[in-house]
C-alpha cells in the first residue's frame, strides 16, 4: 500500500484520505474518517518509521 504525504497536511493511505499534523517529541497525528492515531516518528534517509504506543512499528520507504 502506498502512503502519500502532501505539504498541505493531507495524507492518502491507499483508498483512505486523511490529515496529518506534527506534535512535540517527534510525534505525528494522523486523522481519517475511520480513526485517529498518534505515532512516534523517526526519519532516517529514505525511511520513515511510525511507532505505536504498543510498540508495533510501521516502516515506510520513500519512492522517488
Amino acid at each position: 500500500m502506498i502512503w502519500e504525504f502532501s505539504d498541505d497536511g493531507s495524507v492518502l493511505m491507499g483508498p483512505n484520505r486523511g490529515r496529518y499534523t506534527f506534535g512535540d517529541n517527534n510525534r505525528i497525528k494522523i486523522e481519517t474518517s475511520i480513526a485517529t492515531s498518534v505515532y512516534q516518528i523517526e526519519l532516517v534517509g529514505d525511511k520513515m518509521t511510525l511507532k505505536e504506543p504498543s510498540g508495533s512499528k510501521l516502516v515506510l520507504t520513500r519512492v522517488k
